[in-house]
């Protein structure tokens, strides 16, 4: 077995034209990126699962003040991560899942784009609790998960039953992030000042809930958006 063989597999077709590609503002990242990306792609899982085990970490004080039946709801970017080295695998065992793909699509460009946007505003505090090593860790590496949610799109076409399920979930986890927890308090991710803070015109939490709100939106156009050009270029 060559060392592809080992960690991956030949990559998804992409297109053998210019025209049957997708548009740059859907498909951003370079084919030759993407290429690399499936040819190693247990390396991807891997990390993605190292990623997985740190934030579960990460979020293990917040574990601790939360009731168990909401626990599903707080590790944002772990369960992100998770979910994107499932449908990863998943795919290289030949048994790919639409609804992974798009789940895990949701979760990296929300969860990816979410913790700059938090890390930037709230910058005194998480610089000063964190140190600069993790706060440029967390900065680079939640980037980074925007930036393989871009390779998905050669495994799936993102039907619409499941750009549901995906913005079903992602739904469900905003109310309870931030509007109408069902057990306890509302469970979105530790932020260095209280939920109650006024923040220039707002609050701590406002500010906060209108990121994840916007940022829940734009995954389920980008998945929409994927799935008519992928069906324009094929027609």
């Amino acid at each position: 077995m060559d060392i592809d063989g080992a960690l991956g597999r030949d990559p998804p077709e992409r297109g053998s034209t210019d025209g049957d590609r997708l548009p740059r503002w859907v498909a951003p990242l370079p084919a030759a990126l993407e290429d690399v990306a499936y040819r190693f792609v247990w390396v991807i899982v891997a990390i993605n699962l190292l990623g997985t085990a740190f934030g579960f970490w990460y979020y293990r004080f917040q574990f601790a003040r939360v009731p168990v039946e909401m626990w599903m709801f707080v590790p944002d970017s772990p369960g992100a991560t998770l979910l994107i080295a499932l449908a990863l695998a998943s795919w290289a065992v030949g048994r790919g899942s639409d609804t992974l793909a798009a789940l895990a699509f949701f979760g990296n460009i929300k969860l990816g784009l979410w913790t700059p946007y938090v890390l930037v505003v709230f910058y005194p505090e998480f610089l000063a609790n964190s140190g600069p090593a993790l706060y440029a860790f967390l900065f680079v590496s939640h980037l980074g998960m925007v930036v393989q949610a871009f390779v998905l799109h050669r495994m799936t076409d993102f039907p619409v039953r499941a750009v549901a399920v995906a913005t079903a979930w992602y739904t469900l986890d905003l109310l309870m992030d931030y509007f109408v927890p069902v057990i306890g308090e509302v469970t979105h991710t530790s932020l260095p000042y209280s939920d109650a803070q006024p923040w220039f015109t707002s609050t701590v939490l406002q500010v906060a809930a209108a990121g994840a709100v916007v940022l829940t939106v734009v995954p389920v156009f980008l998945a929409l958006a994927t799935r008519v050009e992928t069906l324009r270029t094929r027609a």
